[in-house]
């Protein structure tokens, strides 16, 4: 469907635009929120703590800098200097990964766990105080479903990285 503007006003009262202009606003009002209250209340950024969530998902296993880099769209150097400051904190470690003499796998310390459940303690409260409490309950777990759909699409059209 090829949109026929003559106007920057079509343009931005474009139905499709300004819900995309809403989602952005409020994930980037959510972020703040959420971050700020992170960084007051635990001494970490939302991204680690997104990163102390990626790897505590993978367990024992630990995930590769790859798998991070990927995950938060970080270049692999990002990735890398993110990791570095996780480490010097305490919340993580690097190993050499068993299959991949270059590769690198990253696992929580026990700080890192403990701080990954801190930090999640208060996070849910502060998602179910400014994302889940506004929404309708009925519509909760579809809206949920419908950013887990476009989230998935939108990773899935990405470049990988090499």
């Amino acid at each position: 469907m090829d949109p026929e503007f003559t106007s920057a006003r079509q343009v931005a009262d474009d139905p499709r635009v300004l819900a995309f202009g809403q989602l952005q606003s409020a994930a980037n009002r959510l972020g703040y929120l959420l971050g700020r209250a992170l960084e007051r209340e635990c001494g970490i950024t939302h991204l680690t703590y997104e990163v102390l969530l990626l790897v505590g998902r993978a367990g024992e296993d630990g995930l590769t800098m790859r798998s991070i880099a990927q995950e938060q769209v970080l270049t692999t150097g990002g990735a890398t200097r993110l990791v570095d400051r996780m480490e010097a904190l305490g919340l993580v470690t690097r190993t050499a990964a068993p299959d991949d003499r270059r590769g690198r796998l990253v696992r929580l310390t026990s700080l890192g766990e403990e701080t990954a459940v801190r930090a999640g303690r208060l996070h849910v409260e502060h998602i179910e105080q400014f994302f889940s409490r506004p929404l309708p309950g009925d519509h909760r777990e579809r809206f949920a479903e419908d950013l887990r759909t476009v989230s998935h699409f939108a990773r899935d059209a990405l470049p990988r990285l090499r």
